[in-house]
């Protein structure tokens, strides 16, 4: 048999503000899916991966084109079995269709003994969440994060080019809690209410942004230097910016507050918002344990894992 795996990912810095060109910051999770690829006398696919209830389901068909594409790129002929297993939890906001798709191209790579390197492997899985996506193009963030791990520095072209998307990485990876608010949002009503909101206050917007920008700027330098009580406050501003454009929710607020006050080095939503997920950055494993547990106590599910990992 031949394995392939892929990361997770969350977003740090960013959320809606990539929309209008802004950067952002994101990172892989230590926590991974694992591909499996075995001869077989037809082709299977058997799907192991731990889900929240209804995941795979819901995106089947997304999965599905996701296979199809990986078996194309790779001219898969013959009869095999792939199998996904992993301590990724499928579910929105944590890079799992990304992480099925470079890790099952790292074992296909393997399988057919291509010799791939990461960058070939980032492709090929940027193409397999391109026709997964259904929708054509998509920001390379999810892919990146899944195949090398580490940090990126993303900017969205705004003129329909190229995205800019830099890799760095940190000497030991940084232990973080992430906690469901068990409220699923559409991302494209989220966006647009920003917009509508962004389109009737200008002004504001503009003094919002440029805060963004700098805070944006000082988090890239603190996480380089591995300086995680600066990242918190940062990311503390980032929230606080969020919360000015309408996308939290008191489910959020409630985590942040419960995250904060048992010690978390700083605490925001991570994704569209107004529900999701909330990321805690909690360096060592006691500090990990207490804020993940003051949250479980209010009934959010939490998942503990680290930033920065890399292949």
């Amino acid at each position: 048999m031949w394995k392939g795996q892929g990361f997770g990912k969350t977003i740090l810095f960013g959320e809606h503000f990539v929309v209008y060109g802004l950067s952002g910051i994101a990172s892989g999770l230590s926590n991974k899916t694992i591909a499996t690829v075995e001869k077989s006398d037809k082709f299977e696919f058997i799907d192991n991966r731990p889900e929240t209830p209804g995941y795979k389901e819901k995106k089947k068909d997304e999965i599905q084109r996701q296979i199809e594409s990986l078996k194309k790129q790779f001219s898969i002929s013959q009869p095999i079995k792939i199998i996904l297993e992993g301590n990724l939890k499928c579910s929105s906001g944590v890079g799992s269709s990304a992480a099925l798709a470079s890790s099952i191209a790292r074992a296909l790579n393997e399988f057919l003994n291509l010799g791939m390197n990461a960058e070939q492997i980032n492709k090929a899985a940027y193409i397999a969440e391109e026709a997964g996506s259904g929708a054509g193009r998509v920001s390379g963030i999810d892919n990146t994060c899944s195949t090398f791990g580490g940090f990126i520095w993303f900017e969205k072209n705004l003129d329909g080019g190229p995205n800019k998307i830099e890799r760095f990485s940190v000497k030991s990876p940084v232990e973080i809690v992430l906690a469901s608010t068990g409220i699923t949002q559409e991302t494209k009503e989220v966006v647009g209410d920003v917009k509508e909101k962004k389109l009737a206050n200008e002004e504001e917007f503009a003094k919002i942004f440029d805060e963004y920008r700098e805070t944006c700027r000082n988090a890239s330098k603190a996480i380089k230097k591995e300086n995680w009580k600066t990242v918190g406050l940062l990311m503390d501003k980032n929230q606080e910016l969020l919360r000015q454009i309408g996308v939290s929710c008191k489910e959020i607020e409630e985590i942040v507050k419960s995250a904060k006050d048992a010690g978390a080095f700083g605490a925001k939503l991570t994704g569209t918002g107004r529900g999701g997920y909330v990321l805690m950055l909690t360096p060592g494993k006691g500090l990990q344990e207490k804020v993940a547990n003051a949250v479980e106590e209010l009934g959010y599910e939490t998942l503990k894992t680290e930033l920065g990992a890399l292949q």
